[in-house]
């Protein structure tokens, strides 16, 4: 069996001994806060794109790339936006959809290419945001191939996602309902802040009761730029911040998940969701395809999406994978929208000689920021993918699971995260939040209603430098809010 850390989605130019010395010496923490370090406003490398002024921020291909190229990436942004419709119909390229469905489309979730967000009020469909569920794995049952990388299974009626849109004739699965209580944190200062404790309930069960040890986890549509320069970052590098021991006494100790390749039928390197639970962008896309919208693939051929043996009227509805395409999404209408989510350029960083953004980024690094949110990574060089090949990048992620306390946690498990471990998510472009979603919520669903909140939010590992930035001056904790627009 090939190991966990194999990377067979990227075709690789070994590293020299000379480009290992560069890389450890661009990639160094900053030692002075003067001045902005040198590229650093060029977040994604050569494939940064300008800032424009409008909500297009995050839809903009790969600064490095191709005319030639910006072509298949148009193409597949089309697909991207596609609405899908019901089987039997005349449009028999986008047919397929559901029964059951979270979303018509990949943009409807992903709008702007941005970030989702909680419904508003009791009217709001909430489009961007679901219900993962799934019930404990009995471990005894488990194969060899399989041990140590299922900590779950698909709950009986309801499988691994809960949808709520149906086509007609089916019954959606659920309502999402949320609750929240509004709790208040006290500041230095004399300041205080607010944050938000959400309760979700699925309600209105299309299906019966879910089983009795359901775990339900709330998820928010994340941003999508830099896809391809994340999963570019070699695993040596990731594994090289693992610290699962806490071998320094930091109080961090970053794993990395290890997931089932559905494309490779091996183990790989997590890298992809807010658990990190897929191993690469096409197994990302494909598995959206099928939970989010019920279309098959060669990934995830089932025609019927989501829809579980309990469920017998879903699988034996009409669907669209009876003519050419083989599958309602063909492997190269896959392939074109896996161009396009790698190639979303990521924006240049703004402000970056500001006194108050160093001020900022020096508070960052005080505080211990930079134990989980690592600065920057140099990708791969990669013999059939320059748009992400040999890139100074500064996503501040370590791409590695961190436990972040019980307030966040979701207390359901995936692949090898616990039910209070999360991904670090990236930081580049989360300054342009406003500008392309039109809200400032953040985190995996969106509770926190602006860095702040987000914050103050961190427990666990992190309960140490949330503390910090509570007793922290208030022109501090004010200058590291700054920074982080800056990004």
């Amino acid at each position: 069996m090939a190991g966990p850390f194999d990377e067979p989605h990227l075709n690789i130019i070994p590293r020299t001994e000379a480009e290992s010395a560069r890389i450890a010496a661009v990639t160094a923490p900053a030692a002075s806060f003067d001045a902005a370090q040198p590229f650093e406003e060029n977040a994604a490398g050569a494939a940064t794109v300008r800032v424009p002024p409008n909500a297009n921020a995050f839809s903009q291909p790969s600064g490095n790339i191709t005319f030639e190229d910006e072509l298949d990436f148009r193409v597949g942004n089309g697909l991207f936006r596609k609405l899908w419709v019901s089987s039997p119909s005349s449009t028999l390229a986008s047919d397929g959809l559901g029964p059951l469905f979270n979303a018509r489309s990949c943009q409807r979730c992903h709008i702007k290419d941005g970030r989702g967000h909680p419904p508003e009020g009791p009217d709001d469909n909430a489009i961007s945001m679901f219900l993962r569920v799934s019930i404990p794995a009995d471990h005894s049952a488990l194969t060899d191939k399989i041990e140590g990388y299922l900590a779950t299974l698909p709950e009986p009626t309801y499988g691994t996602q809960m949808q709520d849109f149906s086509l007609a004739g089916h019954p959606a699965e659920y309502r999402l309902q949320i609750d929240y209580e509004e709790i208040e944190v006290p500041l230095s200062g004399g300041e205080a802040a607010y944050l938000r404790q959400p309760t979700y309930t699925a309600a209105d069960l299309g299906y019966g009761p879910l089983h009795p040890d359901a775990m339900l986890s709330p998820r928010v549509a994340p941003q999508m730029i830099g896809l391809g320069l994340l999963e570019a970052i070699p695993a040596a590098d990731i594994l090289a911040l693992a610290d699962p021991e806490d071998a320094d006494g930091d109080g961090v100790s970053g794993r990395p998940n290890v997931v089932w390749s559905v494309e490779y039928d091996q183990p790989m390197l997590g890298r992809f969701g807010l658990k990190a639970g897929n191993p690469t962008v096409r197994q990302q896309s494909a598995g959206a395809f099928a939970g989010d919208i019920g279309i098959s693939s060669s990934l995830f051929p089932a025609a019927w999406g989501e829809c579980t043996q309990a469920q017998p009227d879903c699988r034996n509805a009409p669907h669209g994978d009876l003519d050419d395409r083989g599958f309602e999404i063909d492997a190269e209408g896959i392939d074109l929208v896996t161009f396009y989510s790698r190639n979303l350029g990521v924006p240049a960083r703004r402000d970056v000689e500001d006194r108050q953004v160093l001020r900022g980024k020096e508070v960052f690094y005080a505080t211990g920021c930079t134990s989980c949110h690592q600065p920057s990574f140099v990708t791969h060089r990669l013999k059939d993918q320059p748009e992400q090949s040999f890139q100074l990048i500064w996503p501040y992620t370590d791409m590695l699971l961190h436990d972040m306390g019980p307030g966040l946690a979701d207390n359901r498990p995936e692949a090898r995260a616990t039910g209070s471990e999360w991904r670090t998510p990236p930081l580049w472009g989360i300054g342009l939040t406003k500008q392309v979603s039109g809200h400032t919520y953040f985190l995996h669903d969106g509770r926190a209603r602006s860095l702040l909140e987000a914050i103050l939010w961190h427990g666990g590992e992190a309960q140490l430098h949330r503390d910090a930035v509570v007793d922290m001056p208030p022109a501090d904790r004010q200058a590291l809010i700054v920074f982080l627009e800056s990004l």
